[in-house]
């Protein structure tokens, strides 16, 4: 998957979203009691500590807070962007700073990380301002492979939740893709299109969304996806 490519178009997608006349208080029901303006200043300094994290390999960097003003937030954000899709231009295997040890601290695992976080905000800005765009197939799929390989384990290892007591499967009802979470046979099947699951897994819909449906014993089910699986 060419994440570089992905990222720049979620940016550029984002970015768009950061009109004259946009509400900056438009609350962000699915990132907790954020506004709008929150939101671009999280994904803007996001993009800024990346940049830091790649260039001079350190994790502590909190970014310029963004302005209040949406033309000059505009800007800002897409200085934001500009400069991390030319940061992670860099040959994907040069040395990065990363928050895991489990996988490559490289540029290439900045590329995919940023592009689903900005995919996932895009969508969180989309669904604030009016109507969200659900994801390309193929994006969502990685997307929950990135759940069930990065954060599921690290929320664990952070001490941010426990292992699972028993096993859960997701299913993509639009590929048949098949994940098992947990120790042995899964006692319960959450299934749905790879969008869904995915917004599922984030906590941007419930489990009980009505374009979700559920096998065998929903309730231990529900306890593994409470896990929480992301931050």
């Amino acid at each position: 998957m060419n994440y570089l490519a992905l990222l720049r178009t979620e940016l550029t997608t984002f970015g768009e979203l950061i009109t004259d006349d946009v509400d900056l208080a438009a609350p962000v029901t699915t990132c907790g009691d954020w506004t709008f303006y929150d939101l671009v200043d999280h994904l803007g300094r996001g993009n800024q500590w990346v940049v830091t994290a790649v260039t001079e390999l350190r994790g502590d960097d909190d970014g310029r807070p963004a302005p209040k003003d949406p033309a000059a937030l505009r800007k800002w954000f897409d200085e934001s962007a500009d400069a991390l899709a030319a940061t992670l231009s860099a040959d994907p295997e040069q040395e990065a700073w990363t928050f895991t040890r489990a996988m490559p601290r490289t540029v290439g695992f900045w590329r995919r990380r940023r592009a689903h976080e900005t995919l996932m905000h895009r969508w969180d800005g989309q669904h604030a301002l009016g109507k969200a765009e659900p994801f390309d197939r193929a994006i969502a799929e990685d997307g929950i492979d990135e759940v069930f390989e990065l954060f599921a384990p690290r929320m664990i290892h952070r001490g941010l939740a426990t292992e699972p007591e028993v096993a859960l499967r997701v299913r993509t009802t639009d590929t048949d893709r098949r994940w098992t979470y947990g120790p042995g046979e899964p006692v319960a099947e959450l299934a749905g299109t790879a969008s869904d699951l995915l917004l599922a897994l984030w906590a941007r819909i419930p489990p009980e969304d009505q374009g979700l449906r559920w096998d065998g014993d929903r309730a231990a089910g529900l306890r593994v996806l409470a896990g929480p699986l992301v931050p």
